[in-house]
C-alpha cells in the first residue's frame, strides 16, 4: 500500500529491554522500524526510548496508526454534524494502547482533555481511584488521563462515562453487547460512535443507528466507515523515507490524517462515508507528502525535495508496488485475498 519494502524478525524476548536493545543492534539495516504486537504497558516504554535514542523512525502501530485513522474519521463526522472539536465531549471505552495514543493524538488536533471521560476495566479514570497508587507506579499512561480528562470528576463506568457525548470512541474488547443501545440514546442529538474492536465490534452498527447515533464507524470493512490503520501507516512510512526522516513526530501524524480527512472530502462526504476506503489508493501518495513536508519544516529530514518531486516519486514506487503485486496474484505467486 505504501510500496515499503519489509520484512518481520521475531524475538524470542517479552523483556522491554532486551526489545529495546535488539532494536538497537539491527538500527543499521533499516530506514525505519514499525514495532507490533507488544503489550501494554511496556509498549509506551518500549516506543518512547527507541523514539528517542534511534536516529530512524520507530512506530508502534497499534498506537499511533490508529490515532492516526481515528482522528481522520473524526474530523470529518464532525464537519458532518456540524461540531468543533474543541467543544465535543468524548468518551473513551477501554484505555489501552490504542485509546491512550487516540486521546494524545485527539488532544493535539484540538480536542480539549477536560470534556475527555475514559473508561477502563475498572471504571472511569479520576483521580480518586481506590487504584490511584498503582495508577501512579505502574500505568504512568492512565494516570496521566486521570489527571488531565474528566474535570467533572465523574465516577461510574461506561453508561455514566457516555450520558449526554457527542462522541464515543471504544476500543476495548470484541463485542456485541459491551455497549447498550441505551446509553447510545442517552448521547447527545447527533452523536458519534466509533466501536473498533475486531473481529465483532463492541456493538453493532445497525443498533447503534436505531439507537439514535448519526454517524457510526467500526474496524470492519464490510460495514460502512472502516477504521482501519491500514489507511495511515504505508502512507506516512512513505513520506518518512522519501525524506529519510529521522523520526515520525505526533505532528507528522496529525497532517497524515488531515489529509486523509480532505481525501474522503474532496470526493463528497456523507454519513457513511467519512474516510477513505484502502481501494483508494491515491491517498498513499498525498499522505506520504503531507506528512514529508511537516517533517521538513520540523527539521527532521535528511532530504528535502518540493512536493511535486516527492508526490512524483511516491505516486511511482507505489504504482510499481500495486503492480507487481497484481501480477504475482495473476501468476499464483500468492493468492488474491477476493479470489472466490
Amino acid at each position: 500500500l505504501g510500496g515499503v519494502d519489509a520484512f518481520p524478525i521475531c524475538l524470542d524476548t517479552k523483556n522491554p529491554e532486551d526489545i529495546i536493545q535488539a532494536v538497537k543492534w539491527i538500527q543499521p539495516t533499516f530506514g525505519g522500524i514499525n514495532l507490533e504486537d507488544i503489550s501494554h504497558p511496556k509498549c509506551f516504554h518500549i516506543l518512547d526510548t527507541l523514539q528517542r535514542e534511534m536516529e530512524i523512525p520507530v512506530w508502534h502501530d497499534d498506537q499511533q496508526g490508529t490515532a492516526c485513522v481515528t482522528v481522520a474519521g473524526l474530523i470529518n463526522a464532525l464537519k458532518i454534524v456540524k461540531k468543533e472539536m474543541k467543544d465535543v465531549k468524548i468518551a473513551l471505552i477501554g484505555a489501552g494502547a490504542a485509546n491512550i495514543a487516540i486521546e494524545k493524538l485527539m488532544v493535539i488536533a484540538g480536542v480539549d482533555p477536560v470534556n475527555i471521560i475514559a473508561v477502563d476495566s475498572r471504571g472511569i479514570l479520576h483521580k480518586d481511584r481506590g487504584d490511584r497508587e498503582t495508577l501512579r507506579t505502574k500505568y504512568k499512561e492512565k494516570w496521566h488521563l486521570c489527571e488531565t480528562t474528566n474535570i467533572k470528576a465523574v465516577k461510574g463506568d461506561i453508561k455514566e462515562a457516555m450520558e449526554g457525548a457527542d462522541v464515543v470512541v471504544s476500543a476495548s474488547k470484541p463485542g456485541p453487547g459491551i455497549i447498550k443501545t441505551e446509553w447510545v440514546e442517552r448521547m447527545a442529538d447527533d452523536a458519534i460512535v466509533f466501536t473498533e474492536a475486531n473481529p465483532i465490534p463492541e456493538m453493532w452498527p445497525w443498533e447503534a443507528k436505531e439507537a439514535g447515533a448519526r454517524i457510526v464507524a467500526t474496524g470492519r470493512s464490510d460495514f460502512p466507515n472502516q477504521i482501519n490503520n491500514s489507511l495511515g501507516f504505508p502512507g506516512i512510512f512513505r513520506g518518512a523515507l522519501d525524506i529519510r526522516a529521522a523520526k515520525i513526530t505526533n505532528e507528522m501524524c496529525i497532517e497524515a490524517a488531515k489529509e486523509l480527512a480532505k481525501v474522503a472530502e474532496d470526493k463528497g462526504l456523507n454519513d457513511e462515508y467519512i474516510i477513505p476506503n484502502m481501494d483508494e489508493w491515491e491517498v498513499f501518495p498525498r499522505e506520504a507528502v503531507a506528512v514529508g513536508s511537516k517533517g521538513i519544516e520540523q527539521g527532521v529530514a535528511r532530504i528535502k525535495r518540493s512536493k511535486e518531486e516527492r508526490f512524483k516519486q511516491a505516486e511511482s514506487i507505489i504504482k510499481k508496488a500495486r503492480e507487481e503485486v497484481q501480477m504475482m496474484m495473476e501468476k499464483d505467486f500468492i493468492v488474491d485475498p477476493d479470489a472466490k
